[in-house]
């Protein structure tokens, strides 16, 4: 668990505040997307350009991945039940999973027909339509890229921090295709090549997304900052120096669950034991809103 983690749950932001702000990125970039996809397609067809085609349809894609989104949110924001006691928090790190996929796939069609294009020898014509279209294209999406990463960091949303990635990758490639239109009239393969790019580029940001999802659903280890932590409340609450062991740590979205072993003197009274575990799950529970099992050992 990173440092970044401890302190948004200390801040104790509530799952209410993060669906809203996941609906609310998700519903822009929905309308932002579907205008700049018809525009892009447009100017696609008439330039000829698979750069741009191609982008057109990356950016449709942001809208499918955005609705992936808003249905993650509104799954992982539902209550426990008796078949989920943990909650469904895990339902938003599964939809940057298929957010991930999506985003394979177009960078995957993306190369095979930029790789066509060159095989060809195909060329494209821009006018100056195509130039204030993907200068729109690039402030729109890196806006709305920044809106997300600000609510991804400040919600741990893994599925907003995906999303983010997305409209980066998508800005990105719209820069480029801006930087070949104007370099394009000296070489006609530049339209080709500056698909093979942002496909790259695509699979970079896929690799990143999918690594972190696949890694929180597995399960990871907690990090030393944050072992330093409840090494720190323990020492705190127990007046003394406790052999802390066994640290595991379940991420269900914001909800967390904490379980590890402490050893104390066996000759200690069990209302004792018990009264020092009990105030440790209580001051972690506080301080940084992790639910705590603690299991509690004798030592001579």
């Amino acid at each position: 668990m990173s440092d970044s983690e401890s302190k948004s749950s200390k801040k104790g932001f509530s799952v209410k505040n993060e669906t809203s702000i996941g609906y609310l990125e998700g519903i822009l970039s929905i309308i932002i997307n579907t205008i700049l996809f018809g525009l892009k397609y447009w100017v696609g067809i008439i330039s000829g350009s698979v750069a741009i085609i191609a982008d057109a349809w990356h950016t449709l894609s942001d809208t499918l991945t955005s609705i992936v989104v808003i249905i993650g949110f509104k799954i992982s924001s539902k209550p426990p039940d008796k078949k989920h006691p943990y909650g469904h928090g895990k339902a938003e790190i599964i939809s940057s999973v298929i957010i991930g996929i999506f985003l394979a796939i177009v960078g995957f069609n993306f190369l095979v027909e930029s790789i066509h294009r060159f095989a060809d020898h195909q060329a494209a014509s821009y006018g100056t339509l195509s130039v204030i279209i993907f200068i729109i294209s690039v402030i729109l999406k890196e806006g709305i890229a920044r809106f997300a990463f600000w609510g991804g960091k400040k919600f741990e949303s893994r599925s907003l921090l995906a999303d983010g990635w997305h409209h980066r990758s998508d800005a990105i490639a719209s820069f480029l295709i801006l930087v070949g239109i104007f370099i394009g009239k000296y070489f006609w393969w530049i339209d080709s090549v500056m698909g093979v790019m942002v496909s790259f580029l695509i699979f970079h940001a896929t690799f990143n997304i999918l690594k972190d999802s696949i890694s929180t659903l597995i399960g990871e280890e907690p990090d030393v900052k944050f072992k330093s932590d409840i090494n720190e409340i323990v020492t705190r609450i127990a007046l003394q120096n406790i052999n802390l062991h066994h640290m595991h740590i379940h991420c269900y979205g914001l909800h967390k669950e904490l379980t590890f072993h402490i050893e104390l003197a066996s000759d200690m009274k069990l209302k004792e034991a018990h009264k020092i575990a009990d105030e440790l799950e209580k001051t972690i529970k506080t301080e940084m809103n992790i639910d705590t099992t603690i299991h509690v050992e004798p030592v001579e």
